[in-house]
């Protein structure tokens, strides 16, 4: 396994927010760009229905466990110098980000070098040029911070009862996903947790507990809230809360 560190997602979205002028880019068969190593094409091999013969892949296709790592390892090698600064990378996705747009152009042109230089290739049908905004690893970024996607609180509206342990842990892990959008996450979804802890042979009963927990955080997502990043140089405040139960 390759044990190439990959980059925190939070941390992307939150560089990528907050800027007046943004472009999104995405790999065109980003993984087919790159060459598979000569020892390891007849590690891949397939056979096709109808032939009999076996299809070797020469480039890096989907589905390898060390595809995503080593295609993170390829951007990062090939952005380095522009990552953190103007540019943010997850795997394909490309966000180049900046204040003003005359200076927007300059990194544009700079990116769009890097990408000449290596031979890499970008689908202009996902490409997004000098927009305020757009979405970026699930969420909406923009100058005033980072929004949640609506499909993901629909995806949460439409939830019923939970019938089993499985459809429960359906829902936390759709409400997990948006956590930082709902405070107080972990005392809101206290009710969930006895039954999470069930054993097979105990029943599964979705009491009222848990239906006020489910409907609380529905109602919470009627009007969420936009994060804005913290921005360098201004007043930051960290406010804790601790109970005997829970730590947020």
């Amino acid at each position: 396994m390759d044990g190439y560190p990959m980059p925190t997602a939070d941390v992307l979205i939150d560089a990528a927010a907050g800027h007046k002028v943004i472009s999104f880019m995405d790999g065109n068969a980003g993984y087919n760009q790159i060459l598979m190593a000569e020892e390891d094409i007849l590690k891949i091999a397939f056979k096709c229905p109808g032939h009999l013969s076996l299809f070797e892949w020469v480039v890096m296709t989907f589905g390898l466990k060390n595809a995503g790592a080593t295609y993170q390892r390829a951007m990062n090698y090939i952005f380095h110098k522009l990552i953190g600064v103007s540019v943010e990378i997850y795997i394909d996705d490309v966000v180049v980000k900046l204040k003003g747009h005359q200076e927007h152009l300059a990194d544009l042109q700079e990116v769009l070098e890097c990408t000449r230089k290596h031979g890499l290739k970008m689908n202009p049908n996902k490409c997004a040029f000098g927009v305020s905004a757009g979405q970026f690893l699930g969420f909406m970024v923009h100058e005033r911070g980072i929004e949640v996607n609506r499909k993901n609180i629909d995806a949460i509206n439409k939830v019923v009862a939970p019938q089993n342990k499985t459809e429960l842990q359906s829902l936390i892990g759709k409400v997990n996903f948006i956590r930082r959008f709902i405070s107080n996450l972990s005392g809101r979804i206290q009710a969930f947790t006895p039954l999470l802890k069930l054993k097979p042979d105990q029943e599964f009963v979705w009491g009222e507990g848990q239906r006020k927990a489910l409907e609380n955080i529905k109602q919470y997502l009627i009007s969420p809230p936009v994060l804005v990043p913290p921005q360098p140089g201004k007043p930051f405040k960290l406010y804790l809360s601790a109970i005997v139960k829970m730590i947020s």
